[in-house]
């Protein structure tokens, strides 16, 4: 009797012992279990794009400032010299000056805008006068509302442009702005000898014409 008690417990020691080994065998399974996947999250996790909030990207975009566009430089020219390249109407001349072409008007003189009578005529003499010429143009260095330097023409060959439109009758003198005394005198003769626009029994100035135009837009 006294054997088989003492065979008893010693396979409870047995079996107590074999428990023991168990459970450090799960616990340690489970410690390297956990340890593997703290190993992965770590370093083999997917790493989600960062995404720009659309209020972000639309104040970005506002503050993009567009280049300005670059002023036009304008030459200071008293005496100068050039090549007529185009006549806008009969006082508007466009001359290639060093390359770079410069709108002229005619100074001391005013020629019918291009929808009066004789405006086409007054455009087509100025043509006939210097178009493709080489001129020297004189002026104060001023410019006038449109950028346009305002000058004297005369061509290589001595010809006023500007007293040759008054005699033929197809400007007027500006008397507003010139007291020019020759240019009374020339305009005066074409007047009585009915040349150009003098044909005409009541011609309107183009000052008037465009003033008229001017009432008529309000």
């Amino acid at each position: 009797m006294e054997h088989i008690f003492e065979e008893s417990k010693k396979w409870r020691k047995e079996i107590n012992e074999m428990r023991k080994r168990q459970t450090k065998k799960y616990t340690l399974g489970s410690l390297l279990l956990l340890l593997a996947f703290f190993f992965y999250y770590n370093y083999f996790k997917p790493v989600p794009e960062k995404t720009v909030p659309e209020r972000h990207v639309k104040e970005r975009a506002v503050k993009v400032k567009k280049p300005k566009a670059s002023k036009k430089n304008l030459r200071y020219l008293t005496v100068f010299e050039g090549k007529v390249i185009g006549i806008k109407d009969g006082d508007t001349f466009e001359i290639l000056v060093d390359g770079l072409p410069e709108k002229v008007r005619l100074a001391e003189i005013d020629c019918p805008e291009k929808s009066q009578p004789f405006g086409k005529n007054a455009r087509q003499y100025a043509s006939d006068l210097c178009f493709g010429k080489m001129v020297t143009v004189t002026s104060s260095g001023k410019r006038d509302r449109y950028n346009r330097i305002v000058g004297t023409i005369v061509t290589n060959d001595g010809t006023n442009v500007n007293e040759e439109l008054v005699k033929a009758g197809f400007a007027w003198h500006y008397k507003q702005y010139s007291k020019n005394k020759d240019l009374d005198r020339i305009e005066e003769t074409a007047r009585q000898s009915k040349l150009g626009l003098w044909a005409d029994k009541d011609p309107m100035a183009p000052w008037e014409w465009r003033k008229s135009r001017r009432n008529k837009t309000r």
